[in-house]
């Protein structure tokens, strides 16, 4: 009765099909920079869904956990790092240049790595005597980003929701090999309205941290929480299962 795509190259075929055989079509743009099959099928869609681009933009579908376990954060006692499963070496090394600093102040460090850099950081904060949480991959993720009061991450369209629907405020580091540079764009949505951090890997400084620290996370944390809406799925499921095409066609039957 209905096609619903995300986009990217697998999804072509079935969205080219959904438009010649006239089924009520439906797109999701994730990120903050349309993708090229988003770009191109646009206009032959029954509604496009985004958080960015529509006048009357749709909640990025988050999981409820995310918002079950949102809090304000007053101050910054505990810095979470995440590079993901696999590690970003930039973040990686970053965490490791800001480790001496963070100590002194006695801010607690959670570091996701990724499996490739462990043997690399494990060494490093052992040598240096830093105590932190370290790890490669974690089923418990959701809890440490509880924890946390500060995030230094990538920029990926998940990634930024549900940190946002936590209210954890954040540094951006986006992949800078990103199709259509997105990341960067999905960070600067929230930078532009003073909600986050954004540096380019080739940028990261020591001095970053002073700027951080000194800014106002209890007011950037209370922002992010009007940012986005539970339910976001439901929502989009709601549309499609209500569209007034759908309504048309079943009144005419």
């Amino acid at each position: 009765d209905a096609v619903f795509s995300v986009g990217g190259y697998s999804a072509a075929p079935a969205s080219f099909a959904a438009i010649l055989a006239k089924k009520r079509f439906f797109l999701h743009e994730q990120n903050a920079v349309m993708g090229k099959l988003n770009t191109l099928l646009a206009s032959k869609s029954t509604m496009l869904f985004s958080s960015y681009h529509d006048k009357h933009p749709f909640a990025y579908p988050v999981r409820e956990v995310f918002f079950d376990q949102a809090r304000v954060r007053k101050e910054i006692k505990t810095l979470i790092f995440l590079g993901g499963s696999q590690g970003a070496r930039a973040i990686n090394d970053f965490a490791i240049s800001l480790a001496p600093l963070l100590k002194e102040r006695g801010i607690k460090v959670i570091h996701q790595c990724g499996s490739r850099e462990l043997e690399k950081c494990q060494k490093f904060y052992h040598d240096s005597g830093i105590d932190v949480d370290l790890f490669d991959f974690s089923t418990q993720l959701v809890s440490k980003i509880k924890e946390a009061d500060f995030a230094v991450c990538r920029a990926g369209a998940s990634t930024v929701w549900e940190l946002t629907a936590s209210q954890l405020p954040a540094l951006f580091i986006p992949y800078p090999y990103a199709a259509g540079d997105h990341q960067y764009y999905n960070a600067k949505f929230l930078v532009d309205q003073d909600l986050a951090f954004l540096s380019r890997e080739d940028d990261l400084d020591i001095s970053l941290l002073e700027s951080i620290l000194s800014s106002d996370i209890e007011k950037i944390s209370k922002q992010l929480g009007s940012m986005v809406e539970r339910e976001g799925a439901k929502k989009i499921v709601d549309v499609i299962l209500n569209d007034p095409i759908k309504r048309a066609t079943t009144s005419e039957a």
